[in-house]
């Protein structure tokens, strides 16, 4: 997909990404990998050690989130990553609204020597879609 063609459909959802935002989301994306809904609940069925990551914001996460997951806001991830899963090679599939957030999350983990910090494309949208157990707090 074109950069044109995600502010179109950005557009089209209503969504309200800047351009600007979309051109760093996109550059994140040349470096990190993504899995589906399907992939990250295949994955965290067969390693046991994998962490799914919620880095949506505080009240995102109180409303509902993915059942099993750990929250690390985007806002404090790289400070408390370590904290939480110290285990650099550990696998850690984050997610967020839509995988925008998450991407550039991901990219960040990276940076920090995550060696499998993977994006869910589709975040929290694409996990409700299709039917992935959601807890509330």
């Amino acid at each position: 997909m074109t950069f044109q063609n995600y502010i179109v459909e950005e557009k089209e959802r209503g969504m309200k990404h800047s351009e600007g935002f979309l051109k760093l989301v996109n550059d994140s994306k040349t470096r990190i990998r993504e899995v589906t809904v399907a992939e990250t609940l295949e994955r965290l069925k067969q390693i046991p050690d994998a962490k799914l990551i919620d880095v949506r914001e505080d009240n995102e996460w109180n409303a509902a989130h993915a059942a099993g997951a750990t929250h690390l806001g985007k806002g404090i991830i790289e400070r408390d990553i370590e904290a939480t899963v110290p285990d650099k090679d550990t696998e850690v599939i984050l997610y967020c609204g839509g995988g925008y957030r998450s991407a550039l999350a991901a990219d960040a983990l990276q940076r920090m020597g995550y060696t499998n910090a993977l994006s869910m494309a589709g975040g929290w949208k694409a996990w409700r879609e299709s039917g992935g157990e959601i807890e509330q707090d």
